[in-house]
């Protein structure tokens, strides 16, 4: 389902045209993506053998990016054929030629971006999918594609992809037979074997037991929310890693927690049956590559992986912050966003450590809640393709909110206070608000917003700027995350689609600080230039 963006600058931004007034809109719309550049950390203390390895880990996660660019548009190669230099470099951004924070075209020639991406055709008709005999339609690792005939068959990301991945098994394979580590080693041929069969239950597993490695490369279909459609399919995606040692030990100390955590939730006690894992893991890394869906218009900050409810169940979940991600985007973005909305008086509490820890437990929020109905179905399976936003709101205002528990009770090592977990969390739902509502992330941060205003929990000063009123905020963040569980758990999609459909509209005040913050210049997000 696509949402209407009303914010009335981006009205304009439809169609690359001959003139050089619809030339610079695109060049303007390429600069609110900051440049952060890449390079290497201290890598002195790696081995001759792990620097190869970490080469071959990039030269995968490159080609998971050659599949991405294939899943999210049905001509990728066209994209460098753009004469004009702004929108060819804006495509890449967007991984096609569709505007991700509206779905609107940018390139003469296309319609609305499809709510399949490239995983359906784009004329299939819903009667069509659901005539297909072959089960496998449901699976997160298929495409639906048009015989010569016309008709629809189901293919295998393995068999469709065969040529891409066997060159990222080829480099997988020579990390294998380099590295010193049994753990990498046995995570490495799990991964091949995954790849090659699209069953990732035992590479999944393999990698969570791989703790002993300063080196990490995530890789594989994992995200469903290109699939706008039916909530069905996966986005390949790679993560090429460093690990911060030091923060990762200071990260770790919450590991054993996480069913205490699971307690904490704001939600009846029925909707607390599922148990995390035992082994989960939290760790701090530099990221020094993104691939696939990972850099494809807004950069992620963190992950929690995997999503495969029995892993979690038997094993835990990894959550990876990345740290140098971040404190980039809270320096570009997150602090002159604040300048712009919160009044002088409550400004300082837009705070560096506020937003990493509010990021943290919003991926370990994602490990935790409500992973199967009352009646015991699938979440994700029930709520269809109003899944993701409910999952991305439900992380983003229950990760505040566990950071508040934790802050009430003088556990982070911080002299961070719930002023401050607060203020910065307002400011980041209306930073990534900015990303629009034609995708889950984007609309996840306006329901947060939305709901936190419709309970009073800020005033807008004269000025247009706001003041928080503390109290009601956490009472509504503590409501917030208690509706949006009971959605997953009651699995009532109808209830959840209304809701999202409430909640998630760009209103006249959303939208002028929309403006107000373009008019300062703000970023919306970064893009990448690497140096290794």
């Amino acid at each position: 389902m696509k949402y209407s963006v009303v914010v009335p600058f981006l009205c304009a931004l439809t169609l690359v045209a001959c003139n050089s007034s619809k030339k610079s809109i695109l060049s303007t719309e390429l600069d609110k993506y900051q440049v952060v550049k890449i390079g290497l950390p201290d890598i002195s203390d790696i081995s001759d053998n792990g620097k190869e390895c970490l080469n071959l880990y990039k030269f995968a996660a490159m080609q998971a990016d050659e599949i991405y660019k294939k899943q999210a548009f049905s001509n990728p190669a066209s994209l460098l054929e753009i004469s004009d230099e702004a929108a060819r470099a804006y495509a890449q951004v967007n991984y096609g030629p569709w505007d991700r924070r509206t779905g609107r075209p940018f390139v003469e020639g296309y319609s609305m971006m499809p709510e399949g991406a490239n995983f359906y055709p784009e004329d299939m008709t819903d009667e069509e999918f659901d005539a297909i005999a072959d089960p496998a339609k449901y699976s997160p690792y298929t495409m639906i594609t048009r015989a010569e005939d016309g008709s629809l068959k189901v293919e295998w990301y393995h068999n469709i992809f065969a040529s891409d991945i066997d060159k990222i098994c080829n480099y997988l394979r020579a990390a294998a037979d380099i590295t010193i580590k049994p753990s990498v080693r046995n995570y490495l041929l799990a991964k091949i074997d995954a790849l090659r069969s699209d069953d990732y239950y035992r590479s999944e597993l393999a990698w969570l037991e791989m703790e002993d490695s300063k080196m990490d490369l995530v890789l594989g279909p994992d995200e469903t929310s290109d699939d706008e459609r039916y909530g069905l399919k996966k986005s390949y995606e790679a993560f090429v890693l460093l690990k911060d040692v030091e923060k990762t030990e200071e990260l770790m100390k919450f590991t054993p927690r996480m069913e205490e955590f699971q307690q904490m939730l704001p939600c009846k006690d029925e909707y607390k049956k599922f148990i995390p894992g035992s082994n989960s893991d939290i760790f701090a890394c530099n990221a020094i590559y993104y691939g696939g869906k990972a850099n494809a218009g807004v950069k992620v900050i963190a992950i929690n992986l995997p999503y495969d409810e029995r892993v979690q169940q038997e094993r835990g979940t990894r959550t990876i912050l990345m740290d140098n991600i971040i404190e980039a985007k809270f320096n570009e973005i997150i602090a002159p966003v604040g300048n712009v909305i919160i009044d002088v008086d409550q400004r300082a509490h837009v705070d560096a450590d506020a937003f990493f820890w509010n990021i943290a437990f919003r991926e370990v929020a994602h490990g935790l809640g409500v992973k199967q109905t009352v009646n015991g179905k699938n979440v994700a399976d029930v709520l269809g393709n109003e899944a993701q936003t409910i999952e991305e709101a439900k992380a983003d205002i229950l990760g505040v909110y566990l950071a508040l528990q934790l802050i009430k009770r003088h556990e982070l090592n911080t002299t961070l206070s719930r002023e401050d977990a607060i203020t910065t969390a307002l400011t980041s739902f209306i930073r990534s608000g900015r990303f629009g509502n034609a995708e889950a992330i984007g609309r996840a941060n306006i329901i947060c917003y939305n709901y936190l205003a419709a309970n009073d929990a800020f005033n807008r000063n004269p000025n247009g700027q706001y003041t928080i009123d503390y109290d009601k905020a956490e009472a509504a963040i503590e409501a917030l995350g208690s509706e949006l569980l009971a959605f997953q758990a009651e699995g009532d999609k109808a209830a959840a689609k209304a809701f999202i459909a409430k909640y998630s509209q760009i209103g006249k005040e959303l939208g002028s600080d929309f403006i107000n913050i373009r008019l300062e210049k703000v970023p919306i997000d970064i893009r990448f230039e690497y140096e290794w």
